[in-house]
C-alpha cells in the first residue's frame, strides 16, 4: 500500500497526503527524474522561474528533473514547517518523515532556495505554517529576510 494519496492541497494546487500514519524515518516515495548537466539545466528554458520547477541540484557537475508525470514525489509541497526530508545519494532520493504524520495531513519538506533579493517576488511561500517568513527560502537563509521586514516595519511607521 502507498503511504500517500494526490489530493488537491491547502499550499498549492496539488498535493501528497499521508493515506495512513507514518512514523518518523519512514521511507514515503522516491524522488525521481532525468541526470541533466549543470550547462543544460542553465541553458534549458524551461528553469527559467516562470513556471514550475522540480530540479534537484546533486552536485556541482549534474542535476535531477524531476518534471515528469511518473515522478510523483514532484508533488510535493514546501513548508516553513516540514515533516519531510530528502535523503540518498547520487540519484537515490528519498522522502522521508522527520517527524510521526498522521493520516490525512499533506507532505512537505523545505525545498526553500537561497536568499536572493532580486528572486523573493518570484518565489512566495503559501505554507501558512506559524515561522512562515512569506518566501520559498531555506531555514538557514531565512534570517536574512526576518531582518529585512525588522529594518522596513520600523521604517514605515
Amino acid at each position: 500500500m502507498k503511504l500517500y494519496n494526490v489530493k488537491k492541497s491547502n499550499i498549492d494546487k496539488r498535493g501528497l497526503y499521508a493515506s495512513k500514519n507514518i512514523k518518523v524515518g519512514e521511507k514515503i516515495i522516491e524522488y525521481v527524474g532525468k541526470l541533466i548537466s549543470k550547462k543544460e539545466t542553465e541553458s534549458n528554458p524551461k528553469f527559467d522561474n516562470e513556471r514550475d520547477i522540480y530540479l534537484f541540484n546533486l552536485n556541482e557537475k549534474w542535476d535531477l528533473d524531476g518534471d515528469y508525470h511518473w515522478n510523483t514525489a514532484r508533488l510535493i509541497n514546501h513548508s516553513c514547517n516540514p515533516n519531510c526530508e530528502v535523503e540518498g545519494k547520487g540519484l537515490k532520493l528519498w522522502i522521508s518523515a522527520i517527524k510521526d504524520i498522521k493520516k490525512g495531513e499533506e507532505l512537505s519538506y523545505d525545498y526553500g532556495f537561497s536568499y536572493s533579493k532580486e528572486d523573493l517576488d518570484n518565489f512566495i511561500c503559501k505554507c501558512g505554517s506559524e515561522n512562515c517568513c512569506g518566501y520559498i527560502v531555506r531555514e538557514p537563509s531565512r534570517w536574512r529576510i526576518n531582518k529585512r521586514f525588522k529594518i522596513s516595519n520600523r521604517t514605515n511607521k
